[in-house]
């Protein structure tokens, strides 16, 4: 790296804090309150790891700097603006990621950008989603959790009566809210689906599939956790749903998804198993 290179960068760094240290403060603020986004905590530090194992293919792709990346952060900076007057908070939080890629293809070019284009997408994980967006897939899951618990108290001739997202059983009422819709062990389970693949699989369409694999198994242990909450309050009160149970549940509930998550990935597996490279099958024929 030469000297030019060092002080842009230190220039690039010093800006970058200044411009965006009340986001990134707004930003941790959420981890912090949030249950839905507490992993953002892990998103930075796993980040700058998958950078730092790169740094072999950074150090050696060839420097072709673009001015293309000059534009992307100048549509970076209106990015942050157009968010700050509108306090819209998704807006100014994707801007960082802009300026990081546009700085980044600016300074060194499109190789170097395409070495460290993961670790760069991986940072929208940190980054809440839109409370519009957030309120369309959350109540829709409110929805599907509390018919799957109606589902299965009916198959245990448990007396049920579903009104929406209220389950109404004899002794008692509940309410399947916005945090028991699913969202949150969805957000985490994705995470994980995503960092699980990286590490456990080198075929990047396996990692795809784990990824999006997460969606389903999250949904469906979340639903089980409903249904068994219902039959917890039937038959041991409805002090069985409430407090500690009720809590300790989701940790469960999400420890279960995490194994549906192994085993659907030692399936695809048997189905399409890892070949050995051709100067192995040689050696061992």
């Amino acid at each position: 790296m030469n000297k030019k290179t060092l002080v842009l960068l230190v220039l690039l760094c010093a800006c970058f804090g200044f411009l965006y240290r009340h986001v990134f403060v707004d930003l941790v603020s959420d981890w912090y309150h949030d249950d839905n986004y507490s992993h953002g905590f892990l998103i930075i530090p796993l980040a700058l790891y998958l950078a730092w194992e790169r740094r072999a293919l950074f150090a050696s792709a060839k420097p072709r700097p673009s001015n293309l990346g000059l534009v992307v952060v100048l549509g970076s900076l209106a990015m942050l603006f157009v968010g700050v007057l509108g306090v819209e908070f998704f807006t100014t939080r994707l801007s960082m990621l802009g300026i990081i890629a546009g700085a980044l293809l600016f300074l060194y070019g499109w190789e170097h950008l395409r070495v460290l284009f993961f670790p760069i997408a991986f940072l929208l994980l940190m980054i809440p989603i839109p409370a519009i967006i957030f309120n369309q897939v959350a109540f829709p899951l409110q929805l599907l959790a509390s018919r799957f618990g109606e589902w299965t108290l009916m198959l245990f001739q448990i007396p049920v009566l579903r009104e929406g997202n209220v389950i109404n059983l004899a002794n008692t009422s509940l309410e399947v809210a916005e945090a028991c819709s699913g969202i949150r062990s969805l957000i985490s389970l994705l995470t994980l689906g995503i960092v699980y693949g990286y590490f456990a699989e080198s075929r990047l369409w396996m990692r795809f599939i784990l990824a999006l694999a997460t969606v389903p198994v999250a949904i469906a242990a979340n639903a089980f956790r409903v249904a068994g909450t219902g039959m917890a309050a039937h038959y041991f009160g409805a002090e069985a749903a409430e407090g500690f149970f009720h809590s300790f549940s989701g940790w469960l509930v999400f420890l279960v998804a995490f194994s549906m998550l192994f085993v659907c990935h030692r399936l695809l597996r048997l189905i399409a198993p890892v070949k050995a490279p051709a100067a192995e099958r040689s050696s061992a024929a």
